[in-house]
């Protein structure tokens, strides 16, 4: 009898586990952050979303042309913007759970637009506080989600509203030091990688839905002109920025993001899939192995680690996710996940919240979470679902 019942308790945990495991698959962590986001940063009274958790932290935050910005009473647009991208994923899959998701999306960040100043565009912190600078990078993050927004919804106001992110994005444009538009609205003393590769796929996109040859010649423009200044030919990888001083001169910032590099690879792949021209998939895979190469190693103990945040990270992976679908090969996904996996289980706090640093080395167990580092993660489970679930 005591055998038998051991036996019965030793197949009952074993069924649980297996449940447990089945429960585990990518979609389910992807809800379950998701989950986390929208009980722990969501301000009600504006339907907006706090900066960090807890929403007492209020950091300086070093993402600005200036670097004394604090933390304020809701986050500025670029988490913002990783939210709502996060929820058009999750849309895709599960389309009766997630649409109304992004409807409260779009009323949140409607409150960035800024049309007291021509063209309109979106500002880094909602209009109806104050008055602050508008970020071209930002801008086309916005585009870029309500294109994705559009192409799950069909509401052509999402359509509409990304061809005035793009005008708005246009108007930065100058022909010095051979084209491309700056980071910041009226300050011309760089022309980085992330203005210049969001505007460049938000243009593809368009194309994509519009058919409008404008926005294929800008995307074709902007991309020759990021390849040709910024692309690092023998480590195939793209460099933050061209910086242009007052004096005339300029210089390549080598600073070394995983962001710049994926939309880059998201963009050729687009223009191969638009004109069935190879040279762009060659660039799009000469891209993906130099980025392998330069970002992902182990540590000393044999965990997985990439050199960058998560959301770079995450934007690496579209790039890699739209490749992957063409060419079949998924070394570069797969060490995407292996890493992702390897978070799950080893860099997460008491909450559930997902650490920044991925390997769980610096024990970030107690530390505020910071929005676009927990957004990120629920669309690129999502993402991986998409793949593997």
């Amino acid at each position: 009898m005591k055998v038998k019942l051991l036996l019965f308790v030793l197949l009952s945990f074993s069924m649980i586990q297996l449940i447990a495991q089945q429960k585990n698959t990518y979609l389910d962590r992807s809800e379950e952050i998701m989950k986390l986001v929208w009980e722990k940063y969501r301000v009600h009274e504006h339907g907006l979303f706090s900066e960090y958790y807890p929403n007492t932290f209020k950091p300086d935050l070093t993402y600005f042309q200036q670097s004394n910005q604090k933390a304020k009473e809701v986050s500025y647009l670029w988490p913002m913007s990783g939210l709502f991208s996060a929820v058009n994923i999750l849309s895709e899959l599960k389309p009766e759970v997630y649409i109304p998701y992004v409807d409260s999306m779009v009323l949140a960040v409607e409150q960035y637009l800024d049309t007291s100043r021509t063209p309109h565009g979106y500002q880094a912190y909602p209009s109806k506080f104050e008055t602050v600078d508008r970020y071209y990078d930002d801008n086309g993050l916005v585009g870029i989600d309500y294109m994705d927004s559009y192409a799950i919804t069909g509401n052509a106001n999402y359509l509409s509203k990304a061809q005035d992110v793009m005008a708005f994005i246009e108007s930065g444009w100058t022909d010095s030091f051979g084209g491309g538009v700056a980071w910041l609205e009226g300050v011309h003393d760089q022309k980085p990688a992330c203005s210049n590769g969001k505007a460049t796929v938000l243009a593809l996109k368009i194309y994509t839905a519009t058919k409008d040859d404008k926005y294929l010649n800008y995307g074709i423009q902007s991309y020759n002109w990021m390849l040709g200044t910024l692309q690092d030919k023998d480590l195939n990888i793209i460099w933050n920025a061209l910086l242009t001083p007052p004096d005339g001169t300029s210089k390549v910032q080598q600073h070394a993001y995983t962001y710049n590099t994926g939309t880059m690879i998201q963009a050729a792949v687009r223009l191969y899939k638009i004109t069935s021209n190879a040279k762009y998939l060659e660039d799009a895979r000469n891209l993906a192995e130099g980025s392998y190469n330069y970002y992902f190693d182990y540590t000393p103990e044999g965990i997985p680690h990439v050199k960058d945040i998560p959301w770079f990270t995450l934007v690496l992976f579209r790039g890699y996710q739209e490749l992957f679908e063409i060419d079949q090969d998924s070394k570069y996904i797969d060490a995407v996940i292996e890493r992702a996996d390897w978070a799950w289980h080893n860099a997460r706090d008491e909450e559930g919240l997902p650490y920044q640093d991925w390997t769980g080395r610096k024990k970030e167990y107690k530390t505020p979470k910071w929005l676009l580092d927990t957004s990120c993660m629920a669309e690129l489970y999502a993402r991986i679902a998409q793949l593997k679930d």
